[in-house]
């Protein structure tokens, strides 16, 4: 027998960190939806046709935690992401949505954890049958230094977690068995966290989704890369007026982000751009523009060269939602955690690497084309590992 989790389950249920957010409530909004209209929202998954041994992805539940005191549709209608007659209909079902306060502040790292877990134990009793994954969507905070802590009571006695809340919810789940989509930039697989999920067969993907700007460089850059076409500049500018944005504004908070978007250049093409000169001209900006709100813009330029050194160049302008365009990702993630928890997979999963800034584990897919095929690997992976299990049984 394998250690694939297969016990008969009818749903999923999303664990949200910071569940009143923009993402988190769309997300919200977006399975309220698909209970009634399903191909609203399905046709936007990646995952809408994989895991047939998953029950129906509209059979999605969701809780969560926050520290904003306003009610789920307060908080949705405040951020204006969402048209009225998209959520309005659903009022009562949004409302009804289990979101606890977040710990309390004056808890240490070890009280934070045990209230958490008290908090899942309530939740599995009242989704005794539902897949838990927790989804982190907590604002991008300062880097904390815990890469050389390797004990779980290190971390209790040594790290300032209240500049990193991620980190009590992360170790939470994991001590429950509890597959985490890290979809920020703050660093949960830490040592700690990752010998925890590999001891416990917990299966971890992260981090810092990509969903817009940093999904069409990956495109373009290995569209790019495929030509031998070689790049001298990459310049991007990120305006968004979001409480994302103005949370990026903070140096230290974006810190994380930014080399995010910066370093998957240099490894998709292999060498550093801007070598020429000396110093990096892969420039990367995130500027906040409140008139924008969660409608954010994005602007690209991009130096080339082809034949003989001649230069060309290409000028790329995306003017998105910030928060429609991470919403699917949620849900997609939500699944393949599932999936992977069934199949036995544990610790960082770097076949994700589609999903991410910066993907996790072991020689992660960089290019898109690698990404893509990762992603088919993976699937079949589950696939074999969920189907021998079921029929061993």
């Amino acid at each position: 027998m394998t250690n694939a989790d297969n016990s008969k389950s009818s749903s999923l249920l999303l664990l949200i960190a910071g569940a009143k957010g923009t993402v988190a409530s769309t997300v919200a909004v977006a399975l309220a939806t698909m209970r009634k209209n399903p191909q609203a929202v399905l046709s936007t998954l990646t995952t809408r046709n994989r895991f047939p041994y998953l029950e129906p992805a509209q059979d999605i539940h969701m809780a969560g935690w926050d520290i904003q005191s306003d009610t789920l549709t307060g908080c949705i209608k405040k951020y204006a992401v969402l048209p009225e007659n998209l959520w309005d209909p659903h009022r009562k079902d949004l409302d009804d949505i289990a979101i606890f306060e977040a710990p309390p502040a004056d808890l240490d790292l070890r009280g934070q954890i045990e209230h958490l877990g008290q908090d899942f134990k309530k939740l599995r009793e009242q989704f005794p049958n539902a897949r838990p994954v927790l989804i982190n969507l907590l604002p991008a905070c300062a880097q904390v230094d815990v890469e050389k802590t390797v004990r779980i009571d290190q971390l209790y006695s040594e790290v300032a977690f209240k500049n990193f809340p991620d980190l009590a919810y992360a170790l939470a789940a994991v001590l429950s068995g509890i597959p985490i989509a890290n979809l920020t930039p703050n660093c949960l697989e830490i040592p700690v966290v990752v010998q925890e999920a590999i001891k416990r067969k917990v299966p971890l993907s992260g981090s810092d989704a990509k969903t817009g700007q940093t999904y069409l460089k990956i495109v373009l850059a290995s569209a790019l890369k495929a030509r031998n076409f070689y790049i001298d500049g990459w310049y991007s500018l990120n305006i968004l007026g979001n409480t994302d944005g103005k949370n990026l504004m903070d140096p230290e908070r974006a810190a994380g982000k930014i080399t995010n978007k910066t370093e998957l250049l240099d490894d998709i093409l292999g060498y550093p751009v801007g070598q020429r000169y000396g110093e990096p001209s892969h420039k990367v900006h995130i500027d906040y523009y409140p008139p924008r709100g969660d409608a954010k813009e994005a602007w690209d330029v991009i130096d080339f060269q082809g034949l003989f050194g001649l230069p060309m160049s290409i000028r790329l302008n995306l003017q998105a939602r910030d928060s429609i365009l991470a919403a699917p990702l949620v849900l997609d993630l939500a699944r393949w955690m599932a999936a992977l928890k069934m199949a036995g997979r544990s610790g960082p999963v770097a076949e994700l690497g589609f999903y991410y800034k910066k993907p996790l584990g072991d020689n992660p897919p960089l290019s898109f084309q690698d990404q893509i095929i990762s992603l088919e690997k993976l699937e079949a992976e589950c696939d074999k590992m969920i189907f021998h299990s079921r029929s061993e049984s």
